[in-house]
């Protein structure tokens, strides 16, 4: 997480996932009790009681002790910013680790969760000058659909048949 903070992440206009973990958490991931609180908060995400979320299963990709990033599914896009900008499938992955695979692992093993959660096909997004986030998603198998808000909108069946 210090990597992610040092390249600017968490910061008040940081509105990602990552950056309001960052700001929630960032100085107190040390202590296990505040670690147990995040993991818990984490698990709590796929059944969510309030109102306008919706379920997201969040994994991490690591290798022992080495945590590499994590992945978030949602399990649905039933609001006008997912459906627009967010898409189902959203990644970090750290620093020190980027142009290694990761990310693209990442995409291609969460693609089966998504298909056992009934989802033919995921909208995945991207920041239009994020090249390596784009050439992700297209190695993964994402169809782009279009540009929205900055946004790049691709499209990848998880393998689930259609019926």
């Amino acid at each position: 997480m210090e990597e992610f903070r040092a390249e600017g992440r968490g910061g008040a206009d940081d509105d990602t996932t990552l950056g309001r973990t960052l700001r929630d958490y960032g100085e107190k991931w040390h202590d296990p009790v505040v670690f147990a609180r995040y993991v818990a908060e984490v698990d709590a995400a796929a059944y969510p009681a309030a109102p306008h979320s919706v379920p997201v299963t969040t994994l991490w990709y690591v290798d022992g002790a080495d945590y590499f990033g994590r992945v978030a599914i949602r399990h649905t896009i039933a609001t006008r910013f997912l459906r627009e900008y967010g898409g189902h499938i959203g990644y970090d992955v750290r620093p020190t680790a980027r142009r290694r695979g990761h990310a693209t692992g990442m995409l291609r093993a969460c693609l089966p969760y998504a298909a056992q959660l009934g989802l033919e096909s995921v909208l995945v997004t991207c920041d239009t000058d994020n090249i390596g986030s784009r050439k992700v998603i297209e190695a993964s198998g994402g169809a782009f659909e279009d540009e929205r808000g900055g946004k790049l909108r691709y499209w990848i069946r998880t393998g689930l048949p259609r019926v």
